[in-house]
């Protein structure tokens, strides 16, 4: 997530002092990546420092008022002109905890995926109500769209996470088979010899 470029684009609607910019980043995000007030005061620092923002002025209340830069336009021009990449994916913690239980001893495979099943139905519950809120509430405003556009992307995201845990169960259940075919059958038990009288 470019915090940086939400920042950017949030400046180009006007001045905005630090905690307006969160509170504002927020309400488009429908809250899904919660910032910390230090953490925007820290990224505007390092855009001050970049020269795409330049502080203007306080408002009434004495907040320092942050505003675009033409480099900082430009910035924020490039940003939505280029594709988001994905070669450098960040790391899946859920996709390194199955590819590290598959094969350890003592792991069971299905129960770890049937737990994150559970998440992700629960998940996909509240993104779900919270979309019927936001469409019930007709998006007429961008901000609103913007909100949906955020909770639509959760609710792909936790269906397409699903689907790849179905095709982990599947995976998982052609390997017992094949494995149960390798294994020669067992023997049935002896019955132990009935003792002389």
């Amino acid at each position: 997530m470019s915090i940086r470029h939400g920042l950017l684009a949030l400046l180009a609607r006007g001045p905005r002092y630090g905690s307006r910019l969160r509170t504002e980043f927020e309400a488009r995000t429908g809250s899904a990546w919660p910032l910390n007030v230090g953490q925007v005061y820290t990224t505007l620092g390092r855009l001050e420092r970049d020269g795409l923002v330049v502080q203007e002025g306080a408002d009434e209340a004495g907040h320092a008022l942050y505003a675009l830069t033409d480099s900082g336009r430009a910035e924020l021009r490039a940003w939505y002109a280029t594709p988001v990449e994905r070669t450098d994916l960040p790391r899946d913690e859920l996709a390194i905890k199955l590819a590290m239980a598959v094969g350890a001893p003592g792991v069971d495979v299905r129960a770890v995926t049937e737990a994150q099943r559970r998440h992700l139905s629960a998940a996909i519950h509240t993104y779900t109500r919270l979309r019927a809120q936001a469409l019930a509430e007709a998006p007429a405003h961008r901000d609103e769209l913007a909100r949906l556009f955020v909770l639509e992307h959760l609710i792909f995201r936790t269906e397409a996470e699903t689907r790849w845990l179905d095709h982990c169960e599947a995976r998982l259940l052609r390997l017992a088979e094949a494995t149960a075919a390798k294994e020669p059958p067992e023997e049935p038990p002896q019955a132990p010899p009935i003792p002389p009288v």
